[in-house]
């Protein structure tokens, strides 16, 4: 009422006035009964629950984003299993490269053999996840070529060095005649060499899904691992013959051939577990059981042998 005894025209007057009623009609709106429509009020209680309903929709559909979103990143670690095993196949073959080179042949060798049980168990858990990729391919490829080209070349490296010289290669004294006195142990050097070919033609080769084209290089380095433990372990026949710096030199030369050749060799993959479409996969191992039992490590040559043996049978 203030603005009327302020105002001093008629135009004045009337604008107060004006103001007033605006004034008095935003204050009460809403205020006005809603409408009754078919026995039920137009607004009211049902547009309340309508809000309260769409309310509530919508937490639940903030709760199930956030569940979709927990599932979706515990499924990307999930993907990723089989690549965590992987790395775990190239950290024991790095390991074993140090063991190696301080003259700890057999704790080398051991590493190795894990680090063909973390790369058969990688290749397991992908194809029953069903998670094989391009990354997981390339990964895979790259640790076997430490693990199973590098680490095994260091192995053998010590092994001729010490049947030339009579003592491990040390690389503390920083003498540079150590590296250049004896020739013959840089030739197990060509096992990694190969084994890098060999892993590049597989990555490539689209013919090697049932079977591998060429020695693969878990079986070559297995071969090679298993000498330290013939070497401390066993005396018989095998052992003596095998440490000999020709048939060293001569198995390198043969097994590096044999990595890059177009021969094929049975593979691991079992596809189905019956007997018809998997018998020279379950007498290859079998008979490795058997030969293991009564041979010891003397029988991984053999084995290895009779695998591509009971390959070339098979095609």
């Amino acid at each position: 009422m203030n603005e009327f005894h302020k105002a001093k025209t008629k135009k004045e007057y009337i604008n107060a006035i004006l103001f007033f009623l605006r004034s008095f009609r935003i204050k009460s709106k809403g205020t006005k009964a809603p409408k009754i429509r078919k026995g039920k009020p137009e607004g009211g209680h049902d547009i309340t629950n309508k809000k309260a309903e769409k309310r509530q929709s919508m937490r639940l559909r903030n709760i199930f984003c956030i569940i979709a979103k927990q599932i979706s990143y515990f499924l990307s670690i999930y993907k990723h299993i089989p690549n965590l095993i992987t790395l775990g196949n190239l950290l024991f073959g790095i390991i074993a490269i140090l063991l190696a080179f301080g003259g700890n042949l057999t704790s080398a060798s051991f590493c190795i053999i894990c680090s063909a049980l973390l790369d058969f168990l990688d290749g397991l858990l992908a194809r029953f996840l069903k998670v094989n990729s391009n990354l997981g391919k390339q990964l895979d490829s790259l640790s076997d070529l430490i693990s199973f080209g590098l680490a095994p070349s260091v192995i053998v490296f010590q092994m001729l060095y010490h049947i030339e010289s009579g003592a491990f290669f040390k690389t503390a004294s920083g003498n540079i005649e150590e590296y250049t006195v004896y020739f013959w142990p840089y030739i197990a050097f060509l096992i990694p060499l190969f084994s890098a070919y060999r892993l590049a033609k597989f990555n490539i080769d689209n013919r090697q899904s049932d079977f591998f084209i060429g020695l693969p290089t878990p079986a070559n380095a297995l071969f090679f691992v298993s000498l330290p433990f013939i070497l401390k372990y066993d005396d018989g026949i095998i052992c003596n013959f095998l440490y000999k710096k020709e048939v060293i030199i001569v198995v390198i030369v043969v097994f590096c051939i044999l990595m890059i050749s177009e021969l094929k060799l049975i593979s691991f993959k079992f596809n189905s577990f019956q007997w018809p479409a998997n018998k020279y996969r379950y007498t290859l191992i079998i008979t490795s059981l058997v030969l293991l039992l009564l041979l010891g490590f003397e029988a991984i040559p053999i084995i290895l042998i009779l695998y591509i043996v009971l390959s070339i049978i098979n095609k």
